[in-house]
């Protein structure tokens, strides 16, 4: 049987019941076709080990590998694509580690299963540093992180930029949520209607997305 509870005490103190398989694929097929598309972003505000994003990252690199899989670096390029557009929170220090690795996981069995010795070290690199950035230890509620000095949550915009750049810009959760637009305009929208647009924190010139966990630090 699937175990949605870890223990007793970690549902008294945190409320942690853990979505089983079949409702997390009947809610996502409410919204299969977002969740094909490479660049569609999800967040999950209390994202455990990843129930719902894993499955999540699992259609996308399906998607992925359907259309690319014969092309590594295409594979490659849109694999790191998807793996960006996931981002979670996670009250629990180990909830978000084992999050983060579920999600590696998830690309490392595609990667490896198509190129095996021809996969790169910088393409896991680049999709490890990406997790560490989008699966925060924070509370979503008071939207600071858990580890000390507790600051604001900070989250990535992972953007394609002629073929193979990304172009990162840093945000504030606070300043996302708060936004007096928000429950009307989506947020970093690529399918041309109106949306909100932040003011990010910080933004980082283009680098390949091969050699962002390098450059980027």
């Amino acid at each position: 049987m699937e175990k949605q509870i870890i223990s007793k005490q970690r549902v008294a103190d945190h409320g942690e019941v853990l979505t089983g398989e079949r409702e997390v694929n009947a809610m996502l097929d409410l919204v299969k076709q977002e969740t094909e598309r490479i660049e569609s972003r999800f967040l999950e505000p209390a994202c455990g080990t990843g129930n719902f994003l894993a499955p999540i990252l699992e259609r996308k690199l399906a998607v992925v590998e359907k259309r690319y899989g014969k092309s590594q670096l295409d594979f490659e390029r849109y694999a790191v694509l998807a793996v960006s557009s996931i981002y979670g929170i996670d009250i629990l220090e180990d909830n978000v580690r084992q999050c983060r690795e579920r999600l590696f996981d998830v690309f490392e069995s595609h990667y490896r299963r198509l190129f095996r010795d021809k996969a790169q070290d910088n393409c896991r690199e680049a999709v490890r540093f990406i997790l560490e950035r989008n699966i925060i230890w924070g509370d979503a509620l008071d939207l600071k992180t858990r580890d000390e000095p507790r600051v604001p949550i900070v989250f990535s915009e992972w953007s394609p930029v002629n073929g193979s750049m990304l172009k990162r810009r840093d945000f504030t959760f606070r300043h996302l949520v708060e936004h007096g637009d928000m429950k009307e305009l989506p947020l970093f929208s690529d399918r041309g209607e109106n949306v909100f647009i932040p003011t990010p924190e910080r933004e980082y010139f283009p680098a390949h997305f091969l050699e962002i966990a390098r450059v980027q630090q």
